[in-house]
């Protein structure tokens, strides 16, 4: 990204950082909090996806639990096309109901019900009228579409298995996704031909850059989070890059792609400066990635203060990793960093429980 680009998101960065703490979460804390949480609103526990078959009203009447429309919600996150084109999660407080995986993919469809919570410039992504089912079992999502699925765009067709795949991923319940269209498995999709014999999941990646890999079989994946939106809409963008297989430390190749930035003419962007580095070589002990960064890291702000959307970039795209769940950021071997808000940098930073869940 050029220099310019990153001196002018300096300049929005400040007015940014209220809006992307309160919609993300990330404070610095050990354990995943929620900021100011809804009132009432409940975060579902990954194994409660639940499968295509829900208790029915009779059931519920009989169980004696009763919840008033007010109490029953649950925040879950949809994986909607901003009007860039990218694949983008907005975290939305749905009706709480056993089949939550079902759910979900229902508030994918376009004049579906999520139609009047629509963020600005978002849009659905299964065709108009689409009907779903979803069966769960064994960590496989069975995803049965009706015929309407196929009515859909064919520039559209790796935005729809990313944002399906993704939807029903973020449930530790569902490791993999496999399609069907009235009943029967499908091995390709319908109109572009995308094959997806062996099922999906989040290893294929999302909004794909493979800028600069000429030859991808000597490549791999990882994922990195860069920000998208405008002033005062900012949110989070996932993007799956390729670097070489010669790097066998993923977590250097993500700072590595998150210091480089987004592709040229992207219209995400990205608050690490290009000579962002590690000093050391990453810790990782347990569960907790150590990481001693030089002074870059500061970018524009002064001494030991570090940007909030450089921390949660960070966060966001280590925690992709397997095994990674909470972040420790150092400079010159010290852990005396302070944030822009003014709130000291203690603690290792934990992904949040749901992903841009402010208003954008």
């Amino acid at each position: 990204m050029s220099g310019n680009k990153r001196a002018a998101m300096m300049g929005t960065a400040v007015l940014a950082t209220t809006v992307f703490l309160s919609g993300c979460g990330l404070l610095g804390n050990e354990e995943k909090k929620e900021i100011d949480p809804p009132q009432n609103v409940t975060y579902l526990k990954d194994s409660e996806a639940g499968s295509t078959e829900g208790k029915t009203a009779a059931e519920a009447k009989d169980g004696g639990k009763k919840e008033s429309a007010e109490t029953s919600m649950v925040e879950t996150e949809l994986y909607l096309i901003d009007k860039d084109g990218y694949v983008v999660s907005k975290s939305m407080s749905l009706p709480k109901k056993d089949a939550i995986a079902k759910q979900a993919l229902e508030y994918l469809v376009v004049n579906g019900p999520v139609s009047e919570m629509l963020p600005n410039g978002f849009r659905a992504v299964l065709p108009a009228d689409t009907q779903v089912s979803v069966n769960i079992k064994d960590g496989v999502a069975a995803v049965d579409f009706s015929k309407e699925f196929a009515n859909y765009k064919k520039e559209d067709e790796l935005r729809i298995l990313q944002a399906v795949t993704w939807t029903l991923t973020q449930f530790d319940s569902v490791k993999n996704v496999q399609l069907q269209v009235n009943g029967k498995k499908i091995d390709s999709m319908p109109v572009n031909g995308t094959p997806i014999k062996e099922g999906l999941s989040r290893v294929d990646g999302i909004n794909l850059d493979t800028t600069g890999a000429a030859d991808i079989t000597n490549t791999k994946a990882v994922t990195v989070y860069y920000v998208g939106g405008s002033e005062g809409s900012h949110y989070y963008v996932p993007v799956t890059k390729r670097v070489s297989n010669n790097k066998t430390d993923n977590i250097d190749s993500i700072i590595s792609e998150l210091a480089a930035g987004p592709a040229y003419g992207s219209s995400l962007q990205s608050e690490f400066q290009p000579d962002v580095k590690l000093i050391d070589k990453a810790k990782v002990e347990g569960n907790k990635v150590t990481l001693n960064f030089n002074e870059s890291i500061y970018g524009g702000f002064k001494e030991k203060v570090i940007s909030e959307n450089v921390l949660n970039s960070l966060v966001l795209s280590l925690t992709e990793q397997k095994g990674i769940e909470s972040v420790s950021v150092k400079v010159k071997g010290k852990a005396e960093l302070v944030m822009e808000n003014g709130k000291k940098l203690s603690k290792p930073v934990t992904r949040p429980e749901k992903v841009n869940t402010g208003s954008f």
